[in-house]
């Protein structure tokens, strides 16, 4: 089940004496973050916050309603922030991190499972699925050559897999 509210970034520290927080996003970039004009504190969605929010560098400088004094955006030091996936519109074949997480990765010709996804690495040119089985840990580039289908409503991916990815073959 996708979750609602997502898990967006983390408030790490206050800027200025004018109540500002500084977040570290968790997300693709600072700007996406600033793009939104209210952020939850709570995974429920019960507790909002009205934000108006710019990067900075690798940062978000947030001004959140009514945190006026640098001891109000104190209290706020460690807290997470969440966004609401329905203020979202991705596009067609993007799909969040945390939605990826969990799904069963099969081959595409034989229905094979390899495992699940434990984790996205971000690299750069491409993104990596860390797939688990076992214990046992593997690294699957997110590339057209390799991944024929996601399905998050249905739990799983469809992929041709890489020589070497899963076995010792060079």
């Amino acid at each position: 089940m996708k979750k609602q509210f997502l898990d967006t970034g983390k408030i790490v520290g206050t800027h200025g004496i004018k109540g500002e927080v500084r977040i570290d996003p968790w997300c693709d970039s600072p700007e996406f973050l600033c793009a939104f004009k209210k952020l939850y504190l709570d995974e429920s969605g019960k507790t909002y916050v009205d934000v108006k929010s710019r990067p900075h560098k690798n940062i978000v400088l947030c001004k959140i309603k009514g945190i006026d004094t640098i001891e109000d955006a104190e209290r706020l030091r460690g807290k997470v922030v969440y966004i609401d996936r329905n203020d979202i519109n991705l596009e067609e074949g993007v799909n969040f991190v945390q939605d990826l997480i969990g799904l069963e990765v099969r081959d595409a010709d034989t229905n094979q499972v390899y495992g699940k996804i434990t984790d996205v690495l971000r690299t750069g040119a491409n993104d990596v699925y860390e797939i688990t089985d076992k214990g046992n840990k593997y690294l699957a580039p997110v590339i057209d050559d390799v991944i024929v289908e996601i399905n998050v409503d249905s739990g799983f991916v469809l992929i041709h897999p890489m020589k070497g990815i899963f076995d010792d073959e060079d």
